[in-house]
């Protein structure tokens, strides 16, 4: 959804002592899979049906919607399905399946996972995405079997902007924060996780294939994982 990056910020090159990182926590939406489905889905084609279905214009069923949005913006709610269903008397999941062949991972995120993989690095994708969202994605995309673990921000029980998350995290799977590595393509999220204390932390700016280049302010950016891998 929308971006409290600045419009513009000289890139920080992303630097890594490689033998020093044991765990990459990765993102999934607009960080492994192009966000360009989900922007899309928000922004455009749930409005669409929402206005149909309220007997209202799309411009005043975008303006309701991203009121709503805004009120549960960094909490569970927001990517709750069962919520937004319940809340617009809408089957969002059915909504997100006929237009699921928008869904696709990014240029280089496989070669990355290979690269972790030789490096002897647990991969684990961390997500706020529903757990419906997550199947339909995985299914489509069979990048699951890369990781050594799956977890939904529903399972901690906090969303990932949230201390809460990082906290409750540390229960769920055992790894030294200071030797992890997380990729998210959220400020606010890596801004939550440097303030619990992990170790490197890695924005990516450029979410969605239809958005521009907004590099962070604060964190080391890349537009494509390639950058990462050895040249």
């Amino acid at each position: 959804m929308m971006s409290n990056t600045p419009l513009y910020c000289e890139k920080i090159f992303p630097v890594f002592p490689w033998d020093e990182i044991d765990v990459v926590l990765l993102d999934m939406d607009g960080t492994l899979l192009d966000k360009h489905f989900d922007d899309y889905f928000w922004e455009q084609y749930l409005p669409e049906h929402y206005s149909l279905s309220q007997d209202i214009s799309v411009a005043q069923a975008k303006k309701q919607l991203l009121e709503r949005y805004h009120k549960v913006k960094d909490t569970l709610d927001w990517a709750d399905l069962d919520f937004w269903s319940r809340e617009l008397g809408l089957d969002l999941q059915e909504l997100k399946m006929r237009i699921n062949h928008l869904i696709g991972v990014h240029p280089y995120v496989i070669e990355f996972f290979e690269f972790c993989l030789q490096s002897k690095k647990k991969l684990y994708l961390i997500t706020n995405a529903h757990t419906q969202s997550l199947s339909m994605k995985l299914q489509k995309t069979a990048i699951g079997p890369w990781f050594d673990r799956i977890i939904c921000a529903s399972e901690v029980g906090a969303a990932k902007e949230e201390p809460a998350f990082w906290e409750k995290l540390e229960n769920t799977i055992a790894y030294d924060k200071q030797r992890t590595l997380l990729v998210d393509d959220t400020e606010k999220v890596l801004f939550t996780a440097r303030e619990y204390g992990l170790g490197y932390l890695l924005y990516v700016a450029r979410p969605s294939s239809r958005s521009r280049v907004q590099y962070s302010c604060n964190f080391p950016s890349i537009e494509y994982f390639k950058e990462l891998l050895p040249r």
